[in-house]
């Protein structure tokens, strides 16, 4: 069978000539699923995961529908809306626009909170062919009347599952509400829970439904552990993993926005370079937090699980959940941070009591159990689960040792594999 290329779905030379210059030359699953038919004029319902190609999917035949019907977009208008739940993934968004788009003419623009609206008025002012929003500031300037969305022939909904968990639904249904009937709709989600159902029954006509199943490939490279820990030892846990020099990119999750500032201060306490990323964060301290992770100022970023998916750090070594998380698709996106582009990674989980039953919804869903670390709670242990024999806290000397994660072992330790 021929595996399809970028030309064969269609896309027109400017496109190919700024995939090649990216280093992109063959389309993920997805966006050969996706793009022609898109690029048909269709509605699609796309469902598929982070890391899939998904904007890709999308922005490419917006891009090439927006050139091939040249029109000057009138002032405070756009000719197409994307909606994103977080300032991230629109960040996100628009630098893959300039980056296939950069032969394409065509202008857009950002609205997002956080950040001065002054700018965003002025970019709106003669009006953009593409524009990248947040739901809520969105809706502030559709208020002021400085954004004007009965032109938008085309409408993105991106990551409306997270939509749902920030409470943007609302939000978005009063945005759609302004757009013309007859425009080209497209949603994509990760998971379908039914209030996202039955949001992409109103919004798309005779969609294209287009699903990309759950990376298990990817799951699968990632070394899981879970340690049973009550939560008062959890940060001296933490610390102790984090002497280990092999953890030397770091996510570690929490539940709250509170917990994470808890859980930097104190790994700031005990010399260990950390910062926080949440929803309390102003744009400025969220971007100055993910770019010291990235070129290595900070070791360790403190993240929730609303900032989770517009994470994406090369080379993360480790992910810690310091606490697990409600929902076990969470987890999957969560440990999905580690182990891209074909690399191997490790997560590692504290569970205490209270979070038992989240561990076991977990290892439902991903269909295996988390290797467990030293010795599991006696309930645990009548439950079948076996301890790792070379992993976890030992008393005496040795328990002053740090614990290597990387090679579950301690330094010390005589192995042979290190003569080799």
């Amino acid at each position: 069978m021929t595996l399809p290329t970028f030309a064969s779905l269609g896309l027109t030379e400017g496109l190919l000539r700024a995939l090649e210059s990216a280093g992109y030359d063959k389309p993920t699953p997805i966006q050969a699923q996706a793009i022609p038919p898109l690029l048909e004029g269709r509605d699609l319902l796309g469902l598929a995961q982070t890391g899939t190609g998904k904007t890709a999917a999308f922005v490419l035949p917006l891009l090439q529908a927006l050139s091939e019907n040249r029109r000057h977009p009138l002032p405070r208008t756009t000719r197409a809306l994307i909606l994103a739940p977080t300032r991230e993934l629109a960040t996100q968004i628009s630098e893959s626009i300039r980056t296939y788009g950069k032969h394409a003419g065509l202008r857009h623009a950002v609205i997002m909170g956080g950040v001065s609206q002054r700018l965003q008025v002025k970019a709106m002012a003669r009006g953009v062919d593409i524009l990248i929003a947040t739901p809520g500031r969105l809706i502030d300037l559709v208020e002021q009347r400085q954004v004007d969305l009965r032109r938008a022939g085309h409408l993105v909904l991106d990551e409306a599952d997270r939509m749902l968990d920030m409470g943007f639904i609302r939000d978005v249904r009063r945005l759609v509400a302004l757009l013309p009937d007859d425009s080209q709709s497209m949603l994509f989600s990760a998971t379908m829970p039914k209030e996202v159902a039955r949001l992409a029954a109103e919004l798309l006509h005779d969609p294209v439904r287009v699903e990309i199943a759950a990376k298990s490939v990817a799951v699968d490279r990632i070394d899981q552990r879970v340690h049973h820990a009550s939560r008062a030892d959890k940060r001296r846990l933490l610390e102790n993993l984090l002497a280990d020099p092999d953890l030397s990119r770091v996510i570690v999750f929490t539940r709250t926005k509170r917990g994470a500032d808890r859980v930097t201060k104190q790994l700031a306490d005990s010399g260990v370079r950390a910062a926080a990323i949440h929803g309390d964060k102003s744009q400025g301290q969220r971007e100055r937090a993910l770019d010291n992770f990235r070129h290595g100022k900070s070791r360790v970023l403190v993240a929730t699980d609303i900032v989770a998916r517009g994470i994406d750090v090369d080379d993360v070594t480790h992910v810690i959940n310091y606490e697990l998380p409600n929902d076990p698709e969470s987890y999957v996106h969560r440990i999905g941070r580690t182990a891209r582009a074909g690399a191997s990674g490790i997560a590692i989980s504290f569970c205490d009591a209270e979070e038992r039953d989240h561990l076991r919804g977990i290892e439902r869903l991903i269909k295996r159990r988390l290797t467990v670390v030293g010795e599991p709670p006696r309930e645990i242990r009548r439950d079948g689960a076996k301890p790792a024999p070379s992993h976890g806290p030992k008393r005496g000397a040795e328990a002053q040792q740090p614990f290597n994660a990387k090679r579950g072992r301690r330094p010390g330790r005589k192995s042979r594999r290190r003569a080799a």
